[in-house]
C-alpha cells in the first residue's frame, strides 16, 4: 500500500518516523512518500518531497501573516 504523511516540526517528524517503521512491520510492501524531515527520510530515503523547514510557521500572528504561503501549500499538497 502507499502511504502520505505529513509532518509540519520535529517531534511530528520523529512520530511520523515510528509510525512509519511500525507500518513496515505490518505492510511489508509499504511505499512512503511524504512532507516531514530527517527521521522520516531516515526510514523512507526516497519518499521526501518536501522537507518542514521549508514550510514550518508557529505563533498566532505568523500563522495569520503566512495565510496565503499555507494555502499554496495545501494545493501543493494535494497535488502531491
Amino acid at each position: 500500500m502507499r502511504y502520505f504523511l505529513i509532518a509540519g516540526e520535529a517531534s511530528g517528524d520523529m512520530h511520523a518516523a515510528s509510525l512509519m517503521k511500525s507500518i513496515k512491520i505490518i505492510d511489508t510492501e509499504a511505499e512512503f512518500q511524504f512532507w516531514g524531515g530527517d527521521k522520516m527520510q531516515e526510514v523512507a530515503p526516497k519518499g521526501l518531497l518536501k522537507n518542514y523547514t521549508t514550510y514550518n510557521v508557529m505563533g498566532f500572528v505568523e500563522v495569520v501573516m503566512s495565510l496565503p504561503k499555507i494555502l499554496r501549500l495545501i494545493a501543493e499538497c494535494k497535488k502531491d
